[in-house]
């Protein structure tokens, strides 16, 4: 087991569910991005989500679309952002897991970016725009490195096709709870339960649902149908504001014991 399995299999044990931020490195300062790790260590994160900026980030809202600029503006790039992390490594214990798109891999060089993320104590890739068909290019390199390829699956993915994904890997599946791209969402339907509830009927590895939660009610909502939540750009917001009670508030809600 790598550090996200052990992870879900004590939270199961505990009956709790995951709370994974998304951060983005370089906003802010790359300088910043350890401190960051440790500060939401602290607060109880499951596992910390790493953005990567990108030029052209297609599943991305406007909120994580300006962290990105101004992460890119600060001079970021995917080579310090994996030298940073394994600088954290030092003091951080909990998962982190990459979210970049292909291109950057591709010209960083697939097998050395695998040999580096494993060396800097990555535990996770996401990849948004790498279908199951064409993930041959990276997935065996990453799972010879105990790298988890975390897989998305969406409202308009067909459920025998979410039985496919699920079966692959050993992390947790990426439910994106949303018909778009991320950024804060005020409520969600009953469309989004009906399709929480049959991901998870089929998954055989823990369900993850993220884009566009906001708050402590749509987290205890939405976990009564999944294994834990995703918050991006919420986190992304509170960081840029310096409201730091208020994050730590958000992710208490975690602490309870689920009943589910």
């Amino acid at each position: 087991m790598n550090r996200i399995e052990k992870s879900f299999a004590v939270l199961k044990e505990n009956h709790k569910k995951a709370f994974v931020p998304y951060i983005m490195a370089g906003d802010g300062g790359l300088d910043t991005l350890g401190d960051k790790l440790a500060l939401l260590e602290k607060f109880g994160a499951t596992a910390v989500e790493v953005g990567v900026p990108f030029s052209d980030p297609v599943a991305d809202g406007p909120t994580i679309q300006r962290a990105g600029l101004r992460a890119l503006a600060n001079g970021t790039t995917l080579r310090g952002i994996v030298q940073e992390i394994e600088k954290a490594r030092k003091t951080v214990s909990i998962p982190i897991i990459l979210m970049t798109y292909l291109n950057p891999i591709y010209s960083y060089g697939i097998l050395e970016f695998v040999r580096d993320i494993q060396n800097a104590g990555v535990d996770g890739c996401i990849i948004p725009d790498l279908p199951i068909e064409e993930e041959a290019i990276i997935a065996p390199e990453l799972e010879r490195a105990e790298v988890e390829l975390i897989r998305l699956v969406t409202m308009t993915t067909p459920l025998d096709r979410i039985k496919s994904i699920s079966s692959k890997g050993k992390g947790f599946l990426y439910t994106v709870t949303v018909k778009g791209i991320t950024g804060v969402r005020n409520e969600y339907d009953a469309e989004l339960t009906n399709f929480l509830k049959s991901v998870k009927e089929v998954s055989k590895i823990p369900v993850m649902a993220g884009f566009g939660i906001s708050s402590k009610e749509q987290i205890q909502e939405i976990t009564n149908y999944c294994d834990g939540v995703i918050v991006g750009s919420k986190i992304v917001d509170l960081f840029e504001l310096g409201s730091l009670d208020e994050m730590e508030d958000l992710m208490s809600v975690i602490h309870q014991e689920s009943k589910v």
